[in-house]
C-alpha cells in the first residue's frame, strides 16, 4: 500500500524530501548574532587566539624598604622631593636640570625617590634596603663618590622577557657579604639607605633611588672604553641601563605582587618610532626576543617603537621603503605620539620646525644600542 502511494504521488513527494534537506543546511550553517557561521566563527576564534600574544608569568615582587606605600604618590611621607620640594620630582619621568660639563643640561629622572622612615638622632636614615624579588647580584659600586648613583647594587632577574634589572642607589653602605653572582632571595637584606652620590645630597633629603629595566648592550664596556671615559662600572653604568617606570609595578599597592616586564613592555603606547641604518640583529633583541617581529635582522635598516623613558618596545627589520626614508642620513623619526611623550621624553628626541628629529641623548642611546 506504502509503495502504491509513493508511485502514485512522487511528483510532489521528491521536491518536499530535496526542499527539507536545503532547509536543514541552511539552519545549521545559518549566521547567528555576530554575523559569522557558527563553524566559521569558531574558527575565527582560534585565529584571534593564535595571533593574540600569550600572557606570561611573571614574577613575586615585595618593596625595597619597609615603605609600603609607593602607590601614594602625592605624598611628601613616601617620596623624597628635590629641593624643589615637589614630591612629583621623586617620581619617574621627572626633568630635572644638572650641570654636566661646566653647562647645565636636563636629565631623565628614571627611578623613584624613596623617602627614609626612620632616622637616628643625627638625622641619618635607618631604612634597610631589600631585594624586591629573587635574583642574582650584577654590580656593586662600594666607592660613593664614583658615581651620580653613590654606593649602588644591581641586581638581575629572570623575567619572561630576559633578564632585568633593578637598581638601588645612594647607599650609606652595602652589604659586606654581598658579591657578583651571588644569588639573593626576595626580601634579603642589600645595605642601608643613605645620600651618597658623586653630585652630593644633604643628609636632609637622604633617599633610596629605586630603578627596574633593561641591559641595553652586554657589549657596553667596549663602547665605553673606546670613548675614554671614566669612572668605568663595566656592562651596569648608568648609561647602559634604561629604566621602566617603578610604578608600573607598585602603582595599585599590595603586599606581594606578581609582575611581567615582558606584559608590560608590550601593552605601553610607544612615544616615538624611528628608523636608523644597522645591518646586523641588535645585542638588545637577541636578549629580548619577545619584543622582536619577524626573522632575524639582516637587512640595511631597523625600525623601533621607543617609550618616552628610551625603553624600546618592538623591533623589526625596516621595509625597503622605511629604509629609503633615510636617504644620506644615520636615523629618522617616523613618527611621534606628543600625548605619551609629555614634557619629559624630549630628551631623545626633538622638535625641528615642523618635524622631529633625534636629539643628542637618543643619538647617544642607537649608538650603544648598535655598538
Amino acid at each position: 500500500m506504502v509503495m502504491a502511494f509513493l508511485r502514485r504521488h512522487w511528483w510532489w513527494i521528491v521536491p518536499l524530501l530535496i526542499f527539507d534537506i536545503f532547509f536543514f543546511i541552511w539552519l545549521w550553517n545559518r549566521p547567528d548574532d555576530d554575523g559569522f557561521p557558527e563553524t566559521q566563527k569558531v574558527a575565527a576564534e582560534d585565529r584571534e587566539k593564535v595571533t593574540q600574544e600569550p600572557e606570561t608569568e611573571g614574577l613575586v615582587y615585595g618593596y625595597p624598604t619597609e615603605q609600603r606605600s609607593l602607590h601614594k604618590t602625592e605624598s611628601i611621607e613616601v617620596y623624597q622631593p628635590t629641593a624643589s620640594g615637589r614630591v612629583q620630582s621623586a617620581l619617574y619621568g621627572s626633568v630635572r636640570t644638572v650641570q654636566r660639563s661646566g653647562r647645565l643640561r636636563p636629565s631623565f629622572h628614571a627611578g623613584l625617590d624613596i623617602a627614609a622612615m626612620r632616622r637616628d638622632r643625627r638625622g641619618r636614615p635607618l631604612d634597610e634596603i631589600y631585594a624586591v624579588a629573587d635574583g642574582e647580584v650584577a654590580y656593586i659600586n662600594r666607592i660613593g663618590g664614583n658615581s651620580s648613583y653613590g654606593i649602588y647594587v644591581v641586581l638581575l632577574h629572570q623575567d619572561p622577557a630576559g633578564d632585568i634589572y633593578t637598581l638601588y642607589a645612594h647607599m650609606a653602605s652595602a652589604e659586606d657579604s654581598l658579591d657578583a653572582g651571588q644569588e639573593v632571595r626576595r626580601g634579603d637584606v642589600l645595605g642601608i639607605m643613605g645620600n651618597t652620590a658623586s653630585t652630593g645630597i644633604p643628609m636632609h633629603r637622604a633617599h633610596l633611588h629605586f630603578e627596574i629595566g633593561v641591559v641595553n648592550n652586554m657589549r657596553f664596556h667596549s663602547w665605553y672604553r673606546k670613548q675614554d671615559l671614566i669612572p668605568d662600572h663595566g656592562t651596569f653604568h648608568g648609561h647602559n641601563l634604561t629604566a621602566a617606570d617603578p610604578l608600573a609595578l607598585y602603582g595599585e599597592g599590595g603586599d606581594e605582587i606578581v609582575f611581567s616586564m615582558l606584559d608590560h613592555l608590550r601593552e605601553e603606547a610607544p612615544a616615538f618610532e624611528l628608523v636608523f641604518r644597522h645591518d646586523r640583529h641588535l645585542d638588545y633583541f637577541e636578549r629580548y626576543p619577545g619584543l622582536w617581529k619577524g626573522p632575524r635582522h639582516d637587512g640595511e635598516a631597523i625600525w623601533m617603537a621607543v617609550s618616552h623613558g628610551g625603553v624600546p618596545l618592538k623591533g623589526r627589520t625596516a621595509t625597503d621603503e622605511e629604509a629609503g626614508d633615510l636617504g644620506n642620513g644615520s636615523s629618522v623619526v617616523v613618527s611621534v605620539n606628543e600625548d605619551v611623550l609629555g614634557r619629559n621624553g624630549r630628551h631623545l628626541v626633538v622638535r625641528r620646525g615642523s618635524g622631529w628629529q633625534v636629539g643628542r641623548n637618543g643619538e647617544r642611546m642607537l649608538e650603544i644600542f648598535s655598538y
